[in-house]
C-alpha cells in the first residue's frame, strides 16, 4: 500500500495527487445547508415580523440582524483567505472582526434591553444565532465547491 503523503516529493507531484483527491459535497449535504439557511432566515423573518413593541426596536433588531449576517459572510470569507498565508492587511484583519463583534453585541444588546416576554426573546435570540451559525454553513459550503471546481478545471486543462 502506498502512502498517501511522501514528505520527499516534489510540489508538482504534491499538487497532482492534490488535484487527484479532489473531494465534492453530496446533493444531501448542499440541500442540508441551503435547507438550513432557508429556515434560519424564515424563522427570524417570522420573529421580526411579528416582533411586538416599539417600531423603533423592530428597525433596530432588523438591522442588528441584517448586520450580523452580512458581517458573518464578510468574517467567512477573510478566514478562509487568509488560511494558508496572510493575504489582507491588519487593518482590514481589524475591521472583519471588529465589526463581526460589533453586530453580535449590538443585536445582543437589543435583544436584551427590549421590554418584551422572555419566551418571545427567546426564540429571536435561538433564531438569530441559527442564521449566523447557517451563514457559516452556507459560506464554506459555496467556497468548497467553487475551490473544487478550480481544482478541477486546472485538471482538466494540464490533461489537455
Amino acid at each position: 500500500m502506498r502512502p498517501m503523503f511522501n514528505p520527499a516529493a516534489s510540489p508538482a507531484s504534491i499538487m497532482q495527487t492534490a488535484l487527484r483527491l479532489v473531494r465534492h459535497d453530496t446533493r444531501a449535504w448542499k440541500l442540508q445547508v441551503w435547507a438550513s439557511f432557508g429556515t434560519a432566515v424564515t424563522l427570524a423573518g417570522i420573529g421580526l415580523a411579528w416582533l411586538p413593541g416599539e417600531d423603533l426596536d423592530r428597525a433596530f433588531m432588523f438591522m442588528g440582524y441584517l448586520f450580523t449576517l452580512s458581517s458573518a459572510f464578510a468574517l467567512a470569507k477573510h478566514v478562509r483567505d487568509n488560511e494558508a498565508r496572510r493575504v489582507d492587511t491588519p487593518m482590514w484583519n481589524l475591521v472583519v472582526w471588529s465589526g463581526f463583534a460589533l453586530a453580535m453585541g449590538l443585536t445582543a444588546w437589543g435583544l436584551w434591553r427590549m421590554d418584551i416576554n422572555p419566551t418571545y426573546k427567546a426564540f429571536l435570540g435561538v433564531s438569530w444565532l441559527f442564521l449566523v451559525s447557517a451563514a457559516f454553513t452556507l459560506a464554506k459550503t459555496l467556497r468548497d465547491a467553487h475551490e473544487a471546481a478550480l481544482a478541477e478545471a486546472v485538471r482538466a486543462s494540464r490533461s489537455e
